[in-house]
Parts: structure tokens; C-alpha cells; sequence
């Protein structure tokens, strides 16, 4: 069984993603809060804490930033189907990790902008 804690600023959309995770997918849902950032950060900051998959309607760079240093394993836009959201739940709870396409590009984008050199191997 995976256990799911739900977290979204509005609660009309915490209630239809709860629906969906429990009755369609079979999760359980233990707990449910509205600040992302901060939930990730005090549940990363526990010794045994899950894995978390960051799910956000902001296709926003800064957004992205601020939930992957707060330690969540994934992110996922609210455009997605219900079966992508399904599998990117079931990936980072088997402690994968999941982007969404729409953001991976830029991801790999600023990552290699803050990479270090490669070495020169022809040294």
C-alpha cells in the first residue's frame, strides 16, 4: 500500500486529488496540508522521511528550484493525466525519481550551466 501525504494551497483541489488517489488508485492518504515547500522541507529534514513528488499547476523555473532543494523526488505539472500522475506516485514511492517533460529540458539546462568543466581526457 502507498501512503500519500497530500498537500495543496487549495482545498477544492486537495478533495478531487484525494478521490482520485484513494478511489481510483487504491493509495492511502494520511495526511493532508496546504504549503508544499514547507511540508517537503520538515518531512525531508526527518531521519526515515518518504520520497515526495511535487505536484503544481507553476511551469515556473523558481517553483521547480525551490521544491527540488527542499528534497522532493519528483515534479509533476496538474496538466497531466490521471494515469501519469499514477505512475509518477507509484515511481517515486519505489524511490525513483520523476520530472515532468515539460520541464526536463530545462532542468538538464541549468544543470549543465552549473556543472563544473568535464575533464580533459585527451591530457
Amino acid at each position: 500500500m502507498i501512503r500519500v501525504l497530500l498537500v495543496d494551497d487549495q482545498e477544492l483541489v486537495r478533495t478531487g486529488l484525494r478521490g482520485i488517489l484513494r478511489t481510483q488508485f487504491g493509495f492511502d492518504v494520511v495526511c493532508e496540508c496546504a504549503d508544499g515547500v514547507q511540508a517537503t522541507r520538515e518531512l525531508r529534514g526527518r531521519p526515515g522521511s518518504p520520497p515526495v513528488l511535487a505536484l503544481t499547476t507553476f511551469d515556473d523555473d523558481e517553483v521547480l528550484a525551490g521544491i527540488l532543494r527542499a528534497g522532493a523526488s519528483g515534479f509533476i505539472l496538474k496538466g497531466v493525466t490521471a494515469e501519469d500522475l499514477q505512475r509518477a506516485v507509484r515511481v517515486v514511492a519505489e524511490g525513483g525519481a520523476w520530472l515532468d517533460p515539460a520541464v526536463t529540458g530545462r532542468v538538464l539546462t541549468i544543470y549543465r550551466a552549473a556543472a563544473p568543466p568535464a575533464p580533459d581526457s585527451a591530457r
